[in-house]
């Protein structure tokens, strides 16, 4: 390697040189010297070397303690989407077969060519949850990825790009590797997201994380002290170390739940590690003879896991000076996992295989991929993507004693599912803490759940309806797909005949046939049988399909009439068509959906005073060499404008074309000033009212505070005014916003 290739990667080779007996420096230089080459030329925004980043994300591989294959695939990772001339079969030939099935997994994650943004999103999660299932090293390459973006996203000119990558972070990849345990990054991902998303809140939080430990900076080093003192006495084996709550955690419980930062327990923690599972419990015990413990503060991960593997004794006590902090205790291997999480498990650290709480802990993985095979309704998916990553958890018991997690929420029948799937289709009824229960009810941490069951028996469609986990609502889905396809094909055509009828016209059965084979080919469905066996069974949802049956119901009846006109011959029909599409092209292309009265072909634009929308009553002023400048009629320059003889004669009529069924997709500007209370986190909850509506942000900037009300000015992409009220009518569902107009 040269001098420069060497400069570059030495915080990469300081990482890999602490293990070098388990690296196969060989093969990772080449990776390196690949990468060096198929990226040279190549800049980040930041100015620096594109080769700057696939080192970092390699380092943090190393970091995890990731294997060879990893670390080199770390170092590839773009070059397939990036660089020309690298295929994932060189890859293949030249480093083996698990570096190119690692490359090809991180590179699918972010190549999906959909054009619906929302298609799009659902793509990418389905192609990730693929290539966790198939190697979970692709997700340790890709969150490793995410954590170097994040840390450079200042490098990035466009602050809406900022603020788009800083909300996918918070909302899916933090959430993955909170899911994997990898708390280490999860917390990092969270602290950076937040720094765009909110760069207010976070600099008063860190603010008062400064002021408050530069009060108490002794507190720790007390408790640190006699806690070290006592366990030395026991001849305990240990280390202590000190801890402030992330940036993240502490935004959330001061402005999501309302807690004043007095109140806030485990701002302070210590941590101490210990070589067994009997030391952790001895040291608790130490603990709570020294400090006094805070009622219903204490936790025990170690005989309750979380899901994520997570183990620890969790207890807050009260220092002399009346000051609460959390003490955590954990063993060695516990502190590796609650830090690294997957990584520190996964078997190509040890070259073992994985261990049974391995496969459990993944088995999340799995249950979504089945609940995709059997849902064609990607809303339905997503819903049950972000419910998996974000869900709490609950403990509850089984009759033997074994300890069952379960989403918070769920009932008695997904507990049932969750215990084995003939337990789930065979259920009858339950019991919690020996009492019989309705089979919706919702058990709670600690409850004996037992199962009654009979043979013979299957589940009950309305349990679709019960069910909050994917795994159960998939697994009944499955049953009814396979036991009973005649039963569910008279189901779904009976729901799908209601669903017509309610659209308020009668067709014949031959008409509704036809509307049925229409509706069929439009979501993706061979046949009827299998459209009304997909309903009937619950694989897509009845609002889905009643949205297909009115498009197609309407297009039929639109035919109808068009097929009683007079007859024309087909030649003069065809060159009408083509006529009608040229026009309305070359018209729509220059007035942006609007009609001029008396000024056909004329360029057209939107005035930025006023933004009209279509919905609004709007008129047209012909400007000075840039044709018309529409204007709203009740816009103070047009109303000023109409009255002044001297400009008279320039204002025209303008109205809005006639949308067709299948409105057009075109985005306006609509600019609102948002009258706000004058609080942290504001900002941040418009942002993400805006994101889960999918509304472009255009522009946003917020006005000097004053009054203790804060004006947020911001410009959307909508449709029209019924699209920008709903838009406002969302956003004013915010406690701290308290008016909203349109400019």
């Amino acid at each position: 390697m040269t001098e420069e290739m060497l400069l570059l990667a030495r915080g990469l080779l300081n990482t890999l040189h602490k293990n070098t007996e388990r690296y196969d420096m060989p093969k990772i230089e080449a990776a390196y010297t690949l990468a060096y080459r198929a990226h040279e030329g190549q800049k980040r925004q930041s100015g620096e070397p594109y080769i700057s980043h696939p080192i970092a994300v390699a380092e943090s591989v190393a970091g995890l303690g990731l294997d060879t294959d990893t670390v080199c695939a770390a170092l590839l990772h773009d070059t397939v989407e990036d660089c020309e001339g690298i295929t994932v079969s060189m890859i293949s030939e030249r480093f083996g077969a698990d570096v190119a099935a690692i490359v090809e997994g991180v590179t699918k994650i972010v190549t999906v060519a959909v054009e619906n943004r929302e298609e799009a999103q659902i793509e990418n999660i389905r192609k990730m949850m693929l290539a966790i299932s198939k190697d979970i090293r692709v997700i340790i390459v890709k969150l490793c990825d995410r954590l170097h973006n994040m840390r450079t996203l200042g490098g990035k000119k466009n602050s809406d790009r900022q603020r788009e990558i800083a909300l996918e972070t918070m909302y899916v990849y933090a959430p993955l590797a909170h899911r994997l345990g990898m708390q280490r990054i999860k917390l990092e991902l969270e602290n950076l997201a937040l720094l765009y998303l909110d760069p207010i809140g976070y600099r008063e939080v860190m603010e008062a994380v400064d002021r408050r430990f530069g009060t108490s900076r002794e507190l720790l080093a007390s408790a640190k002290g006699r806690i070290e003192e006592r366990i030395t006495a026991y001849g305990i084996s240990y280390e202590v170390e000190d801890r402030i709550k992330s940036v993240y955690s502490l935004y959330r419980k001061i402005y999501e739940q309302g807690k004043p930062f007095e109140e806030i327990y485990d701002f302070y923690a210590l941590r101490v590690i210990v070589d067994t599972v009997e030391e952790c419990y001895t040291v608790l015990g130490l603990v709570h003879e020294m400090f006094t413990s805070v009622p219903g503060r204490f936790k025990d991960y170690i005989s309750m896991p979380k899901p994520n593997m997570y183990q620890s004794l969790h207890t807050t006590v009260m220092s002399r000076d009346g000051i609460p902090f959390e003490v955590q205790i954990r063993t060695h291997e516990m502190h590796e996992t609650a830090e690294f999480g997957i990584a520190a498990h996964w078997r190509y650290k040890t070259g073992e295989a994985p261990d049974e709480r391995v496969d459990k802990q993944l088995a999340w993985i799995a249950s979504l991929i089945e609940a995709d095979e059997d849902t064609r309704d990607p809303d339905e998916y997503i819903h049950s993507f972000k419910k998996t990553l974000f869900r709490e958890e609950i403990f509850v018991f089984t009759p033997k004693g074994d300890v069952i997690s379960l989403p918070q929420g769920a009932t008695v029948i997904d507990f049932a599912y969750t215990i084995h799937t003939a337990v789930g289709n065979r259920m009858v009824g339950a019991k919690i803490n020996g009492v019989i229960v309705p089979i919706d009810r919702v058990p709670q941490t600690g409850d004996v759940v037992e199962i009654l069951t009979r043979n013979n028996q299957g589940p009950s469609r309305d349990w679709l309806n019960i069910v909050t986990t994917s795994e159960a609502r998939g697994k009944i889905r499955q049953w009814f797909k396979r036991e009973k396809r005649p039963e569910n094909i008279v189901f779904g055509r009976d729901m799908m005949e209601k669903e017509l009828r309610r659209l308020g016209h009668a067709f014949t059965a031959s008409e509704t046939e036809k509307i049925f084979e229409a509706t069929a080919e439009r979501v993706g469905i061979g046949s009827l049988d299998d459209l009304f066996d997909t309903v009937g069974y619950g694989g897509i949802s009845l609002s889905r399909i009643a949205v297909r049956l009115k498009e197609e119901s309407t297009r039929f009846l639109k035919m109808q009439q068009a097929s009683e006109t007079p007859a024309v011959s087909a030649d003069e029909a065809a060159l009408a068509s083509l006529q009608e599409k040229s026009k309305n092209r070359a018209q729509k292309k220059q007035n942006g959906g609007v009609v001029v009265d008396g000024a056909e072909g004329c360029l057209v634009k939107f005035a930025r005073c006023c933004a009209p929308l279509p919905g609004d009553a709007i008129i047209g002023f012909v400007t000075r060499g840039f044709g018309v400048s529409v204007h709203k009629r009740d816009c103070p320059n047009a109303v000023a404008g109409v009255s002044d003889p001297g400009q008279a004669d320039r204002w025209l009529g303008a109205h809005w074309e006639t949308k067709e069924s299948g409105a057009s997709s075109t985005m306006y500007e609509a600019s609102l000033s948002i009258l706000t209370e004058d609080k942290i986190g504001v900002l941040a909850e418009v942002s993400v009212a805006l994101a889960e509506m999918k509304i472009p942000v255009l522009t946003i900037n917020v006005a000097p505070p004053k009054d203790s009300r804060a004006t947020i000015h911001i410009t959307v992409g909508c449709k029209d005014t019924e699209h920008c009220h709903a838009i406002v009518s969302r956003l004013k569902a915010i406690p701290t916003v308290l008016n909203i107009t349109r400019n």
